[in-house]
């Protein structure tokens, strides 16, 4: 992996010729990344989650050529992969971030899209890797995006997000939610989307922060454990699902129930492990609700705190956050000028997201690292940020 700097769209389209030669000028695409604010692991059981775009950025810079070559190479990254067109993409470990792309392609050609010729690409991200952020959905949706403008395909915004998720069910072999690469096709710039999982809709909800911003907080751990802990919180939600159906409770799934429902029905539930985390799910899915109505009535005091309620839960009840992201969330709470806070994403690592006024920002940054610091042993990583724009071309 190269150095990295911050990069803008000019300096990418200087590099894409120094990398694939003058010419025709490539096509510039941007694509964000995300924050869940709140309605952490309630997609994947039919709950509705609220996501928004920041405004950090992937790029891709695209221009066809005249043969039926693919070539990829990105700023910080090393390798070039070179690949054919009419290639049968299958997914090689050795490919890297291109198994990305090539699972995009797949998932085109198999819903009949045919390419004229082949094409050259360059790409340069913002966002941080593996930070919770959704850099890899970010990748898959910008590259989508630029793909589909460049040969004139006409797929929609909502389409190029279920084929996002398509290529990781099919092609990654990694079972998703639609949340991160729905946000990242649908985004308008100031605004969140209240996402419902169960029927892929959304409503757009105004995230005007005034005088606070987002500040996102990655605690720089390896995240070895998301994968497997997702796939066995995702089996705990349907043991208790089944066992809700199994006493006769005629439900779709779990955030269907309301808490009043839940005090009423919780009984069927036997094992206490399994019963904390559809607790989690129905409190979240309550909680989700409530902070859509908080920021409809410009409520930010109360958007802070069902941020922390938010995570007491997953570290509760869920338990999926971890001494780095409770670190974080407790160091944040003792701030000046910060409402809420709560991690962000699958958990065990990635990273937590904090709501702070924007004249503390730098005091805020520079005490909760210090604490971090001590307390982990190595500095985390912040930002600011507001909210931002779905994939676009530039």
């Amino acid at each position: 992996m190269k150095p990295k700097y911050e990069i803008t769209p000019e300096k990418l389209r200087e590099e894409f010729f120094e990398v694939y030669g003058t010419g025709e000028s490539p096509r510039l695409f941007a694509s964000p990344a995300r924050i869940n604010i709140i309605g952490e692991h309630i997609d994947y059981n039919g709950g509705k989650v609220f996501p928004a775009a920041i405004d950090r950025y992937l790029y891709v810079a695209i221009r066809k050529r005249s043969d039926s070559k693919i070539i990829y190479n990105d700023l910080f990254f090393d390798g070039t992969y070179t690949f054919d067109i009419n290639d049968n993409f299958k997914f090689d470990k050795t490919n890297d971030y291109a198994n990305f792309l090539n699972g995009i392609l797949s998932c085109m050609k198999k819903q009949g899209y045919s390419f004229d010729s082949g094409f050259e690409v360059l790409i340069a991200s913002n966002v941080p890797s593996a930070g919770g952020i959704s850099s890899s959905s970010a990748l898959e949706c910008g590259f989508a995006w630029a793909v589909n403008e460049t040969f004139n395909f006409g797929i929609s915004r909502k389409d190029i997000a279920l084929m996002g998720q398509q290529s990781e069910h099919e092609f990654m072999n990694v079972n998703c939610g639609i949340m991160d690469q729905y946000i990242i096709a649908t985004a308008r710039a100031d605004t969140a989307e209240l996402l419902d999982c169960a029927n892929i809709t959304h409503e757009y909800v105004p995230l005007l922060l005034g005088d606070y911003r987002f500040i996102v907080m990655n605690t720089k751990k390896q995240r070895k454990l998301a994968d497997s802990k997702y796939n066995e919180r995702r089996s705990q939600c349907e043991t208790g699902l089944t066992m809700l159906q199994s006493a006769g409770h005629n439900i779709p799934n779990l955030c269907s129930m309301t808490p009043d429902q839940f005090e009423e029905w919780g009984s069927a539930i036997t094992d206490p492990v399994i019963y904390k985390r559809v607790r989690h799910c129905v409190t979240e899915m309550d909680r989700v609700l409530r902070a859509v109505d908080a920021l409809k009535a410009n409520d930010l005091v109360s958007l802070g705190k069902l941020l922390y309620a938010s995570h007491d839960s997953l570290k509760n009840d869920y338990e999926v956050t971890g001494i780095e992201l409770d670190t974080l969330v407790e160091a944040a709470g003792k701030q000046k000028g910060c409402l809420g806070a709560r991690m962000t994403g699958a958990g065990f690592g990635g990273c937590a997201i904090a709501f702070v006024h924007k004249d503390e920002v730098q005091n805020f940054i520079k005490n909760v690292q210090d604490e971090y610091t001590k307390k982990i042993g190595y500095p985390g990583d912040f930002f600011a940020c507001g909210a931002g724009q779905g994939v676009k071309e530039l």
